[in-house]
């Protein structure tokens, strides 16, 4: 017999029905990346995030309008890459639409999947058809338009139309149609209706595994012995509650979160704090967590509590020879940036910046990823240098979770911009406002070039490339292609506007050697003679040289 009504343990299985489908075509959406070369990362972002809602899970008898909200926050944080934070918002307008909803029929179905379209598209600030937009949107359009008497047939619905949507992308995309491919995102989603689908039919699914949740999940033991009884509480304890608003309580409807906020910052640090529902989720950095037990107890109970001792923490990764999370004193500023290559790290940490977030081409942070940072640098206002437009969206989110600090996203899509806007920094002025005008101005009119591996036979921008190839870029105009790495860079030097440029700097990648990296030098300083060049050993993957022209 077909479903005629979902709730909240069905919900949650769909979910994980959903990230198991896209688990098993993960590679196939990845290699649906439009630019050839080895950057797809699409289906892995798209996973991550899901996966992070499937983890989630509900209990028997949960509720729907509570499943969906565990599982919408499980994305939010989990979300990484342009693709993942839409996904994690379409999912996060689902639970707004099932708020208060013990289950739902397909008409209510309908209507919480077109509350997620408009979510999705509220994250994007531009948003572009011929995307997993359109193909969100068509779907859901389509599917509300017809009548329905189970879930499963509203599923059929909108499976159909995305198909369809989908195959449409190229036309609406002409970067695409000269590819040769479909939108991956909006592949990607397929996947997970398809497996949300097959859970409903009854279909079994590969057993869901959230195997990417935990990077490092072989952790260190703590000692306890590394806190006796003469060691000072330095640090103060690691303090994060789930707190179920009671209505016996406070006005749930009317409770402004705020109340919580304004007091978690007057007894601690590293304030994270937010409501979905009837659920308050915080965090607290504070040497005195009974008072917050006490103080947030006035609204609700508890329906988790983790409490951790930092200092242990800080000796424990002390003796492991680790960095600590520790926080230290407060400053007025700090900078996150993003960057991915040892060198390349060290460079902009030398250069200012105060936490480095792992990550870039092929490997985007999560938004829970940039909140730690936050956590981190224990500043008032924090500057974030994203480095990469596929990891902007990210950001912007986690900077609307945290609550702690003044979050400034500075829009840096390359490592050129970063490293220009480093070279630039000056926070002595003490004006947050001037502090992040000075850092877009440093941006203007810097020039990053890349040179990378093709990955697979394909016409763009004049070129016939044939995979093996080496391609040099900017953005994503083709500049020069040859068979030899070094080739390559010396043609795209040759395309570059060097009128002006008084610094090249050439960053060399894991696939690049120091002898290859001199003599490109040597070709820079005698066409551009006028240019100081110097390599850095950057250690970067997917780009086997960079260069930043200032």
């Amino acid at each position: 017999m077909e479903n005629q009504r979902i709730d909240g343990a069905l919900f949650s299985k769909l979910v994980e029905g959903g990230a198991a489908c896209l688990r098993q075509h993960e590679d196939e959406v990845n290699d649906l990346n439009v630019f050839p070369i080895p950057d797809g990362d699409t289906g892995s972002n798209m996973l991550l995030t899901v996966s992070g809602g499937g983890k989630a899970g509900a209990r028997a008898d949960a509720e729907l309008g509570k499943a969906a909200r565990a599982a919408a926050d499980g994305m939010l944080l989990s979300a990484r890459g342009n693709s993942g934070v839409i996904l994690s918002q379409f999912f996060d307008g689902v639970a707004t639409g099932f708020e208060n909803i013990k289950d739902a029929d397909a008409d209510a179905l309908s209507a919480a999947f077109l509350c997620g379209v408009d979510h999705a598209y509220a994250a994007v600030v531009q948003p572009v058809e011929g995307t997993v937009l359109t193909v969100m949107r068509s779907a859901a359009q389509y599917a509300a338009a017809q009548p329905h008497t189970t879930v499963e047939a509203y599923f059929s619905d909108f499976l159909s139309a995305a198909e369809r949507a989908l195959q449409n992308t190229p036309e609406l995309l002409p970067v695409l149609k000269k590819a040769g491919v479909v939108d991956s995102g909006g592949a990607g989603f397929i996947y997970i209706i398809e497996g949300m689908a097959a859970v409903l039919r009854g279909e079994s699914v590969p057993e869901y595994e959230a195997q990417h949740a935990q990077a490092g999940a072989a952790a260190h033991e703590i000692d306890l012995d590394r806190f006796d009884e003469n060691s000072e509480l330095t640090y103060g304890y690691c303090t994060e509650l789930l707190l179920r608003l009671q209505n016996a309580k406070t006005d749930i409807a009317a409770f402004d979160v705020n109340v919580i906020k304004d007091y978690l910052q007057s007894v601690g640090e590293s304030v994270v704090c937010f409501q979905t529902g009837s659920i308050v989720k915080l965090h607290v950095h504070t040497k005195t967590p009974y008072k917050v037990l006490q103080f947030c107890q006035d609204y609700g109970e508890y329906l988790t509590v983790k409490i951790e001792n930092m200092s242990l923490q800080h000796n424990n990764l002390s003796e492991a020879g680790e960095e600590s999370a520790a926080p230290g004193e407060r400053k007025p500023f700090a900078v996150v940036a993003v960057a991915a290559g040892a060198g390349v790290k060290e460079t902009f940490t030398e250069m200012g910046a105060d936490h480095i977030v792992e990550g870039g081409q092929s490997m985007n942070p999560s938004t829970d990823d940039f909140i730690e940072a936050f956590k981190a640098v224990n500043a008032d206002t924090i500057f974030v240098l994203p480095n990469n437009g596929n990891v902007i969206l990210a950001a912007k989110q986690a900077a609307k979770l945290y609550t702690d600090a003044d979050v400034r996203v500075i829009e840096s899509h390359t490592i050129g911009d970063c490293y220009a806007v480093l070279s630039m920094l000056d926070t002595d002025g003490g004006n947050a406002d001037e502090i992040e005008e000075s850092m877009k101005a440093a941006m203007d009119g810097v020039v990053t070039a890349a040179v990378s591996k093709c990955v697979r036979d394909t016409e763009m921008n004049g070129f016939a490339l044939t995979s093996g190839q080496y391609i040099g870029f900017i953005g994503k105009e083709i500049l020069a292609a040859a068979d030899a790495r070094r080739d390559a860079v010396c043609m795209l030097v040759d395309h570059l506007d060097f009128a002006d440029r008084e610094i090249c700097i050439l960053v060399r990648g894991v696939d690049s050697d120091p002898a290859e990296a001199e003599d490109i030098c040597a070709y820079i300083r005698k066409v551009k003679p006028s240019c100081e060049v110097y390599a850095i050993d950057g250690g970067q993957d997917v780009y086997s040289y960079i260069l930043i022209l200032e």
